[in-house]
């Protein structure tokens, strides 16, 4: 554990199946984090979202329900949902366990209760869907169970969360009173992907614990799951958090509300990453249009991005370059992004994967000096002329890097409109290749450089006093001029009447 990392008390979620255990949780955290359905058994993962309440923090974890606990009745989802139970009770530090108030009492309660209290952990009881007045009295039939109190909710109307949430911190453990470091912010990695690629086989292997579910069933995961944990690279640990999410479907094979969420869940996670790890299946035969669907997504996001070839063991006979050239022609717009084989179910070049992570993050950071980089562009100029129209030239005249994660670019030339697609993406690639920008999409801005202001002295001022008629707008009056020979004309006209 760093300096930086404080163990917060856990509080878990735990009841059997539509109870409202991840509508409460929603309820709680604030926002809508798990996938809420009127279906029976949407979550099947453990989600995990940090709590503040009256100055104090916990942990707080959502649960898949609990179904048949016999062996003859349980499917393969039960079997698979209670170990992520069991291993969210195990760390749990008090549980609360979900009850439908308007249900009442049923028999797998009481199993459900009597499995809990074997783990010897403290117990809370929250009926939920109390969303009417008078079923606060309903819930007490639920003290028969072997409780002295109980705590019914809302999660609809957000009704008695709050003494709920008081009473939680009567249970659990106050924070020592010393001053932490601030906890940094951690480096966001998304795994997205078709489904049934291996994605959270990878991400369970990254993390060398069985964390998310794994099944041969394409659309095993559906909400997108946060996971906090610790990479080391180069004597440093780093914070990560990695976001394992559903399969995404073509839409004209989405087939359910839950699939619809779970997309859209996908989506966000890949916008609010610092990294994308795309897994495709490593084939001779190529990849799918899904495949070069995602890879869209990816490059209009502008995330940096490692292609991770999963299931190499397969077709370990055939050469990587001949895999890699397959996957490029593929996924034309993903050049960018390094590919990396591994086979996350036989733990093969994970390790190397892990590398490229901390290699891709640390190049994110990357801030290169103004004078540097007018240097390489010149560079790149003059390498490569640049092309032209008719008899003017595309030309550069300054440059200076306006951002990272992505690394963004301004360039100031004459006109932007000589710049032509391959001249753009011959600037991309020399600058990837000069500063080692691996797996980052690079951003060029061209930007006309401002015309020259003309010089005050050779503009005409007028004068006040023509200023000042222009105002008032008066007319200019001229004065009365005489005429030569006008005295001599009237002198003659004076004799001649005489």
């Amino acid at each position: 554990m760093s300096q930086y990392e404080e163990k917060l008390p856990t509080v878990v979620i735990v009841g059997r199946p539509n109870v409202g255990k991840s509508a409460l949780f929603n309820a709680v955290i604030g926002r809508r984090l798990s996938i809420v359905h009127e279906q029976s058994g949407v979550t099947r993962d453990r989600l995990a979202a940090p709590v503040s309440w009256r100055g104090r923090h916990f942990l707080l974890i959502d649960t898949g329900g609990l179904g048949n606990f016999s062996l003859k009745r349980s499917d393969m989802w039960d079997k698979a949902i209670s170990r992520q139970v069991e291993a969210a009770i195990a760390d749990a530090d008090l549980l609360l366990l979900v009850t439908n108030v308007q249900e009442g009492i049923v028999p797998l309660d009481e199993e459900v209760t009597a499995r809990l209290r074997a783990s010897g952990k403290p117990i809370l009881m929250v009926p939920t869907k109390a969303d009417n007045v008078g079923y606060d009295r309903t819930a007490e039939e639920f003290t028969n169970l072997g409780f002295d109190n109980v705590f019914p909710v809302s999660a609809l109307h957000r009704r008695g969360i709050g003494n709920m949430l008081d009473q939680v911190l009567k249970n659990i453990a106050a924070p020592q009173e010393k001053e932490m470091p601030e906890k940094p912010e951690p480096f966001k990695i998304a795994v997205v992907g078709r489904p049934n690629v291996g994605k959270s086989s990878l991400v369970n292997a990254l993390l060398g614990e069985e964390r998310v579910m794994v099944s041969e069933v394409a659309g095993t995961t559906r909400d997108s799951i946060d996971i906090e944990f610790t990479m080391r690279y180069q004597d440093e640990m780093v914070p990560v958090q990695l976001i394992d999410t559903a399969g995404l479907r073509r839409r004209s094979k989405v087939d359910s509300a839950v699939e619809v969420f779970s997309a859209m869940r996908a989506g966000d996670a890949i916008k609010r990453a610092d990294l994308v790890v795309f897994v495709v299946e490593a084939s001779p035969n190529g990849l799918t249009a899904q495949d070069r669907k995602i890879s869209s997504m990816i490059q209009e996001s502008r995330r940096a991005c490692i292609i991770a070839a999963n299931k190499y063991d397969i077709c370990s006979d055939t050469a990587k370059d001949q895999l890699i050239d397959e996957l490029r022609y593929t996924l034309p717009g993903m050049d960018y992004a390094p590919v990396d084989f591994v086979s996350a179910l036989e733990g093969q070049n994970i390790r190397n994967l892990i590398d490229r992570i901390a290699e891709v993050r640390a190049q994110a950071e990357v801030k290169i000096p103004t004078a540097v980089l007018n240097r390489v562009v010149n560079d790149a100029f003059e390498r490569n002329s640049p092309p032209a129209s008719g008899t003017t030239a595309f030309r550069f005249y300054y440059a200076t890097m306006s951002g990272n994660n992505p690394p963004r670019f301004v360039l100031f030339v004459n006109r932007k409109e000589l710049c032509t697609d391959n001249y753009m993406a011959y600037l991309r690639n020399y600058l990837r290749q000069s500063f080692d920008f691996t797996g980052l999409p690079i951003v060029i801005e061209l930007r006309p450089r401002p015309k020259k202001v003309e010089s005050f002295r050779t503009v005409k001022k007028p004068t006040y006093a023509r200023a000042e008629r222009a105002a008032r707008k008066t007319p200019i009056r001229t004065p009365k001029t005489v005429k030569r020979g006008s005295q001599n004309n009237t002198k003659s006209r004076k004799k001649s009447s005489k």
